[in-house]
């Protein structure tokens, strides 16, 4: 139940994620400018954009989604309450993350990865506690838990601002009047909006689409499989994440050759990275999942597998991506991405109609996934 209703809130995450990468982009570049006055706009502008988005997310989520949470999500009716609290804490603790990313974008792009990791450490440790505490607790452990990953997430947030505020001089919020910059950091974000809404489907839309065919017992399956890749992968995202401002900097400086190194050597090292978990796991999941669950739901093991799979693709795009986000034309990438990402619903639609296995929605998920890998190599 966590895990579908937390997916409904994701699937606005489309809005955040071209911000993101806006606000990465752009306060890489104009570092890599030297450019403090512009930085400072930059920053103000991003915070202002952010906290708009926060908005319309919370508007959203409150209309569309409350609707389709309680009308045709197929979750048990004693299970209601507690999956309308859990969908309220996951809007507010969206909203924190998303007014959070422009601290986050200063932070990776002056390469202060030991106060991220530090965070990011005790963001862990935070919610190891959470579940700790769960077993003591007389109440719904659903609203118990998804309350206390709010408070985590209000501390997170906190704990980013502190720090950019006193080691940044460009993280001092200011009311900035620039309609180019607004103009060309919104136009940056807007494409990226496009190209991540088809990401947004192809995890979340599938998510929903697996309820409606089977139940959330199927979903707990193929959230089993994400959480062990998603922290499998999280490995070589931060190893990107410190490959990235490098990628941006060195485009803003004209070192295009040494650009081009760095993208290819980046992506071939997060593919090696990854493979070094990936293959214990794919080989031993069985076990793992043994090991760790005791009754392992059915399909998970073959969920995780292919999710492993797809993982190992992905891992190579990132660099890829980073360095046409340097250039700012991005337009017809985004545009070819979304279409590719967005054909996992129907497709995935029209094989689980069929009366195909559960699992069938992975193989389709692969597929697109290596044929965005080609079409970004072009």
């Amino acid at each position: 139940i966590y895990n579908v209703v937390g997916g409904i809130v994701m699937m606005f995450s489309f809005l955040n994620a071209g911000m993101v990468a806006s606000s990465q982009r752009f306060i890489s570049y104009e570092l890599g400018k030297n450019d403090i006055k512009s930085l400072r706009k930059v920053f103000s502008m991003s915070v202002s954009i952010h906290i708009f988005l926060a908005l319309l997310i919370l508007l959203l989520a409150e209309t569309v989604g409350l609707w389709f949470l309680n009308v045709k999500l197929n979750i048990a009716s004693e299970c209601m309450y507690a999956a309308n609290w859990v969908y309220q804490c996951s809007i507010l603790t969206f909203m924190l993350t998303v007014i959070s990313v422009p601290y986050n974008a200063c932070i990776v792009a002056h390469e202060h990865m030991k106060a991220y990791s530090y965070i990011s450490i005790m963001e862990i440790f935070l919610k190891l506690l959470a579940v700790i505490i769960l077993p003591l607790s007389s109440w719904d452990k659903l609203i118990v838990y998804s309350s206390l990953i709010l408070l985590i997430a209000f501390i997170i947030r906190l704990a980013y601002g502190v720090y950019c505020r006193y080691n940044f001089i460009e993280c001092k919020y200011q009311c900035i009047k620039d309609k180019s910059l607004f103009v060309e950091m919104f136009s940056f974000a807007g494409w990226s909006f496009i190209g991540n809404l088809g990401f947004s489907v192809k995890d979340q839309g599938i998510n929903i689409l697996i309820n409606l065919f089977f139940g959330v017992a199927m979903n707990t399956a193929r959230g089993i499989a994400y959480q062990v890749s998603s922290v499998i992968s999280g490995f070589v995202a931060n190893f990107q994440m410190a490959l990235n401002p490098q990628i941006i900097k060195r485009y803003a400086s004209g070192e295009i050759e040494s650009m081009i190194l760095l993208v290819f050597r980046g992506a071939k090292y997060s593919l090696f990275l990854l493979m070094v978990m990936v293959v214990p796991f794919y080989i031993r999941a069985p076990y793992v999942l043994q090991l760790w669950l005791g009754n392992v739901p059915e399909y998970t093991v073959t969920f995780l597998r292919l999710t492993l799979i797809m993982a190992m693709v992905d891992s190579m795009a990132g660099p890829l991506v980073t360095a046409m986000q340097a250039t700012g034309r991005i337009r017809i990438f985004q545009l070819v991405i979304s279409v590719i990402m967005l054909a996992n619903l129907p497709l995935s639609y029209f094989f689980l109609s069929l009366g195909c296995k559960p699992y069938v929605v992975m193989y389709v998920a692969i597929a697109t996934s290596l044929v965005g890998l080609i079409s970004r190599l072009c």
